[in-house]
């Protein structure tokens, strides 16, 4: 009989070395992904890489598209890796968007010094209330995550649906698009270098949580309680307290999603910017291994996909929904790589002996 048994370590060599093999795997599948869309393949790539990497402007705009996805990533790592399923990225991506609109409408003709700042700091507080509030169901209602996250993704993105479609943060004269007037000059996000501040603050968090997770109290707790919460309960530590903290910076990174697309590149809140931000950075934070570090790589190749997508669709036949479908892949190799270093086949013989 063949069982999965577990490995005590897989080793970090081995584990580097299964992971660059489902990437290649992946890309050998995505290759035959393209050829059953009747493409050419060296066209396709080719236009991918030349739309992502082509030059200095196809660089920035690859950078920029990465920045969301890197705070999405990295909320997915903060709860994943607590053992917490907070499928609710998404909804925090829009809440995060609709805290700073509102706040930028309370602080007409503020400063840029002042407005950004608070702009940013209601967009957490967002972002974080929503995620708090499903770990509240969770601790003293045991209402299960996946459900309550899930769900309240619907609630956030129908009632930012009510506000742009006939409500009051509709462009006055835009009924065909539901969107909001184009937001003031001194609310959008100061830009250096060619990049916006969210950027900076997006390598800044990626490095916060890298230090929180392996260097903090709370980083110790987190890890802790994805491993054995049981026994972090035994050692004295409030686990619903760390639940409730974890799930808040969670849903604070992901906040600050939603903050950088609306006011550091679309500079109005349509949905249509915000959709999707919060499910890909589910699958960028777990073929980054839940580490900050491989999440930051994998929200840059992503981004550049992203990128590429657009420039391979008009050069070649490639249409550019194959894209997400090459990213879902890339996941379920990764994936698979996780598990083959984490557990290993073992065949026992009926007499029970290992073989």
């Amino acid at each position: 009989m063949i069982v999965l048994e577990h490995r005590d370590s897989a080793g970090w060599i081995a584990q580097t070395v299964a992971y660059l093999l489902a990437i290649a795997a992946g890309l050998l599948a995505s290759v035959i992904l393209i050829m059953t869309a009747g493409a050419d393949v060296a066209d396709g790539l080719g236009a991918l890489w030349q739309g992502a990497f082509g030059d200095t402007e196809a660089i920035g705009q690859s950078l920029v598209a990465a920045i969301p996805l890197v705070f999405t990533g990295l909320a997915t790592v903060m709860a994943f890796r607590a053992g917490i399923w907070n499928i609710g990225q998404e909804g925090q991506v829009f809440a995060g968007a609709m805290a700073g609109y509102w706040m930028s409408l309370q602080l007409e003709g503020a400063p840029a010094i002042v407005a950004v700042p608070a702009i940013i700091l209601a967009s957490i507080a967002g972002g974080a209330a929503i995620a708090a509030l499903c770990a509240v169901l969770k601790t003293r209602f045991e209402v299960n995550e996946i459900i309550s996250t899930m769900m309240l993704n619907y609630i956030v993105v129908y009632l930012l649906s009510y506000l742009l479609s006939g409500g009051p943060w509709i462009e006055a004269g835009s009924t065909a698009y539901h969107q909001t007037p184009l937001i003031a000059d001194n609310f959008h996000l100061p830009e250096f270098f060619g990049l916006h501040l969210g950027a900076p603050l997006a390598v800044l968090a990626t490095v916060a949580v890298a230090m929180l997770i392996a260097r903090t109290s709370l980083g110790f707790e987190l890890r802790g309680l994805g491993f054995n919460p049981v026994a972090l309960r035994y050692k004295g530590v409030r686990v619903a307290t760390t639940v409730v903290v974890v799930m808040a910076i969670s849903g604070a990174l992901s906040a600050l999603a939603g903050v950088s697309e609306v006011f550091g590149i679309n500079y109005r809140l349509r949905a249509e910017v915000l959709n999707g931000l919060g499910y890909t950075g589910i699958i960028v934070g777990m073929i980054g291994a839940l580490n900050p570090w491989g999440t930051l790589v994998a929200a840059l190749a992503f981004g550049a996909m992203a990128n590429g997508a657009l420039y391979m669709s008009v050069l070649t036949d490639v249409p550019s929904a194959l894209v997400p479908a090459m990213q879902g892949i890339l996941l379920l190799f990764v994936l698979g790589a996780t598990v083959l270093t984490r557990y290993r086949l073992r065949i026992v013989r009926k007499e029970g002996r290992h073989g």
